[in-house]
């Protein structure tokens, strides 16, 4: 678990720390857009109300507070699982990502209102109307992640109990 709360903590650092950078050392609150490497990356500032991609856009406090305790509750399940994945890194830091990145949004929404959301990457002609942020790429790595590699290959926990049959005694069969 220390693996799993490592990764947390550095995802949920880089995120609050990005988002500070480009908030307020690049000023992006009042320049709106700058541009590192256009078209392909822009940083393009939006507050997202809802969820990935803007959806399920709520304006209102019951929206945000909802959001927040679903983030929280997603969370503690998170932990819950990890607790069983003892000895699986590769599920620990997918986990550690999922919730740095959980966590980092759920600070945004407690203080602004609404997460953060600046990176916008175009490529090819086809402009990307949506942003997003460190922490939403670690959530979604942490999805998949999960996905991929949770489940059954680390060290059992504690072993279940089971009715235990007696060993059969061949002996007797033959005679």
């Amino acid at each position: 678990m220390r693996l799993f709360w490592i990764i947390a903590a550095v995802t949920f650092g880089i995120d609050q720390l990005s988002k500070y950078g480009v908030l307020y050392g690049l000023d992006l609150l009042n320049l709106g857009e700058y541009y590192p490497l256009p078209p392909f990356l822009v940083f393009r500032m939006q507050w997202n109300f809802g969820i990935n991609f803007g959806l399920l856009q709520g304006r209102s406090d019951l929206a945000r507070w909802l959001l927040i305790a679903l983030a929280l509750g997603i969370s503690a399940c998170v932990i819950w699982w990890m607790q069983r994945e003892r000895g699986n890194r590769k599920a620990l830091i997918a986990g550690g990502l999922l919730l740095g990145g959980a966590l980092g949004n759920v600070i945004d929404r407690f203080v602004f209102g609404a997460v953060a959301d600046f990176l916008n990457m175009s490529c090819c002609g086809i402009e990307n109307p949506y942003a997003f942020n460190i922490a939403d790429i670690t959530i979604f790595i942490g999805a998949l992640g999960l996905v991929v590699f949770a489940g059954g290959t680390g060290k059992p926990g504690k072993p279940t109990r089971s009715k235990r049959q007696r060993p059969r005694d061949d002996r007797n069969a033959l005679g």
